[in-house]
């Protein structure tokens, strides 16, 4: 078989979670199977991070705008490679293709009818892109694979013509990498970010759904009521976007208790969560949320959401929330400040759950539906 790829941005330097997800995804085809040719194709850029092999060759097609790198490029190269199946791997895909397509819808959040217009000008752009492209893509793939038992009653309860069988869970798994870390490692990273010596960690974006404004009320209450006694480290904000923020909520004062370091490469994240006190993931809605699971994998105790598939992926191994509620937050989080008992039960809970999401079966199943559906069309 000749498989194409979609991996638009596994290349780019600063890559967040779809982007490690197609990765991995690929590294464990190339670890499975030496037979079909693989066809990745990319946008060029300074991270080279899969290496070709006999099987597998990497695609640059031209940089442009997604919509346009999408729908002409890469159509384009269905045909020009004569792919037997193409695999788009970031919830789009081709409008027009010459080949069956595998579409990992990971979420349709941007279907729901939720606010999520109040994201970044790129956020609202990607979620009306979506909006026009997945309704018809959805109905075009001979199979449709999601993340999560949640996610999965979310797409067929939306569309509600599509057959049950055509939408499979593929659950994310937990890179090798995220796993404790010597307390010689982590302090290297701690200095190398001028951390403090204990803090709490938050993940997350400018994106709604991941619940900034929440946290910050959360901490705010806390700091007013002279109780936060523990600094928070947030990767990957900037200065500009935190302080318009805390002048919003008027909880400029909580500035002195949160440490910005920008972007943190992925390799590196383990010791960030290792040192942390534990981490706080109160989402309002996810899809999988990889996150929790990495943390925990690194022994970091997890307060997470009541929503969406937080609690199908964290099991009994975090604390719950309830995301629109910043005290019911802030009394957790004062919670596992105060109780390191509670810390230490939620971290040897933690080390449980990753064990059962593997990359490795993920492409077991998917390299399985890639022949299913290429022996169906010969």
């Amino acid at each position: 078989m000749r498989i194409g790829i979609e991996a638009q941005r596994v290349f780019r330097k600063k890559k967040h979670g779809m982007d490690m997800v197609a990765l991995q995804l690929i590294e464990h085809l190339q670890q499975i199977d030496r037979e079909n040719q693989y066809f990745i194709f990319v946008n060029e850029n300074e991270d080279p991070c899969i290496s070709p092999k006999d099987n597998v060759t990497i695609v640059p097609l031209p940089n442009s705008p997604y919509p346009i790198w999408e729908q002409i490029h890469l159509s384009k190269a269905t045909k020009k490679y004569e792919l037997d199946l193409l695999h788009c791997t970031s919830n789009t895909a081709p409008i027009y293709l010459s080949c069956p397509l595998v579409l990992t819808l990971h979420d349709i959040i941007y279907l729901e009818g939720l606010n999520w217009k109040a994201g970044t000008w790129y956020q609202r752009f990607g979620n009306a892109y979506r909006k026009w492209n997945v309704p018809t893509v959805v109905n075009n793939a001979q199979k449709i694979l999601t993340v999560s038992e949640f996610e999965q009653r979310r797409i067929l309860a939306h569309f509600t013509n599509l057959p049950e069988e055509k939408v499979e869970v593929v659950h994310n798994g937990v890179n090798a990498h995220f796993a404790p870390v010597s307390e010689e490692d982590q302090e290297r990273i701690r200095k190398k970010y001028a951390l403090p010596e204990e803090f709490m960690l938050f993940l997350g974006n400018t994106d709604p759904k991941k619940n900034l404004k929440g946290v910050l009320e959360a901490l705010a209450q806390l700091h007013h009521q002279g109780k936060l006694s523990l600094p928070i480290v947030m990767p990957d904000f900037g200065e500009e976007i935190l302080s318009k923020m805390l002048g919003t909520l008027k909880a400029e004062s909580l500035r002195s208790q949160i440490h910005l370091t920008g972007y943190i490469p992925n390799m590196e994240l383990p010791a960030i969560y290792a040192r942390a006190a534990f981490f706080l993931y109160p989402s309002i809605r996810e899809s999988f949320g990889l996150p929790i699971l990495e943390a925990m994998a690194c022994g970091c105790p997890v307060i997470t959401s009541t929503s969406s598939s937080m609690p199908e992926i964290a099991g009994d191994a975090a604390l719950l929330v309830n995301p629109h509620s910043s005290e019911d937050l802030a009394k957790n989080i004062l919670l596992l400040i105060e109780n390191k008992a509670i810390r230490a039960s939620l971290r040897e809970k933690g080390f449980k759950r990753p064990p059962l999401f593997s990359y490795a079966r993920g492409a077991s199943k998917v390299l399985s539906i890639y022949e299913e559906i290429c022996y169906v069309r010969k």
